[in-house]
């Protein structure tokens, strides 16, 4: 039975509403419960964690929907183009290099895992897109050929490691909202911000897209300029929430598809802010339920990666029937 969201009895405008209100409940509700120190130290502790989940939930969320549009398929996400493994061969380059204390400056390190998944995905674009007029599907094939030649790299450094070290480098393949500095934070919501502003503004040649390229290009859109804008700024978007927090691969995957069967609308423009308010839900309902209720250490995103893990395969078995 179709739920009346689905129905359309509910406007896309009270779903955001809804969504933003509970995302707005949780965000007091992580502040304030259990505060049992000072307000000087308090705040500004939690304020930076809650604004660290905040932009990495919708630069996640936007970065997942954009892509899945572009590829015409619900299931792939930007994981697939070598992003998260990627990172973790930079992070181990970086300890093989130069030990577990890295670069030194936090804001160097931040800057170079940043530039370093950017230009790979800007290269990579160029020249297959030039080469190819467009073809997404051997962008996507060469992007999973990229992620099996980076974690293989990946594995023959971490060879040359010592356990101290491994130990260490094994602690940064799983996002961390609990050690963001507030620095680094501010960079990274220059960049994401830009770019969650200039994809809402791309929200009707998404719609578009929707319809497939034959009737994008027919009705008008540019179809290799907007494929190429929209591939760039999944770039930056995956890119520079990984560089602040660690991968979190199966989160898109989860919110998006929820987002979807929620709202009443296939429009971008409410779409998007629907995934970014649902994955802001569930980091900062997971984080707050970890913390405050079973005063767990445990990293957030072990759980989201078992629970997308799932969403996956549920997607793939309805598929089959």
């Amino acid at each position: 039975m179709r739920s009346p969201l689905t129905q359309g009895r509910v406007s896309p405008a009270s779903v955001l509403a809804l969504l933003a209100l509970a995302t707005l409940g949780l965000a007091i509700a992580f502040m304030t419960v259990g505060a049992n120190g000072r307000w000087g130290f308090v705040l500004p502790f939690r304020g930076t964690k809650l604004a660290s989940l905040l932009l990495v939930a919708g630069a996640v969320a936007t970065a997942t929907v954009l892509f899945q549009t572009v590829s015409g398929n619900r299931i792939l996400t930007p994981a697939i183009m070598g992003f998260d493994e990627l990172y973790r061969l930079i992070q181990t380059g970086i300890v093989v290099a130069a030990g577990t204390g890295g670069l030194g400056d936090p804001r160097l390190r931040f800057l170079a895992e940043t530039g370093a998944m950017v230009l790979f995905a800007l290269l990579l674009y160029r020249w297959l897109l030039n080469r190819n007029g467009g073809n997404l599907h051997r962008l996507l094939l060469v992007g999973v050929v990229c992620g099996v030649l980076f974690r293989s790299l990946s594995q023959f450094l971490q060879r040359l490691l010592d356990p101290n070290q491994f130990v260490v480098l094994q602690s940064s393949y799983f996002a961390n909202f609990n050690a963001v500095r507030p620095d680094l934070l501010m960079l990274a919501a220059l960049g994401l911000v830009a770019a969650g502003v200039a994809a809402w503004r791309l929200s009707g040649r998404l719609d578009v897209l929707l319809l497939g390229r034959d009737e994008a290009v027919a009705l008008g859109i540019d179809y290799r300029k907007t494929l190429t804008l929209v591939l760039v700024l999944v770039a930056i978007l995956v890119s520079v929430s990984t560089a602040l927090v660690g991968p979190v691969t199966f989160l898109g995957l989860l919110v998006a598809n929820l987002a979807y069967r929620m709202m009443p609308s296939y429009r971008h423009a409410v779409v998007l802010p629907a995934a970014a308010l649902v994955a802001a839900i569930t980091l900062v309902g997971g984080q707050l339920v970890l913390e405050r209720v079973f005063s767990l250490n445990a990293a957030l995103s072990i759980v989201i990666e078992f629970l997308g893990g799932l969403t996956l395969l549920v997607l793939l078995a309805r598929r089959a029937q």
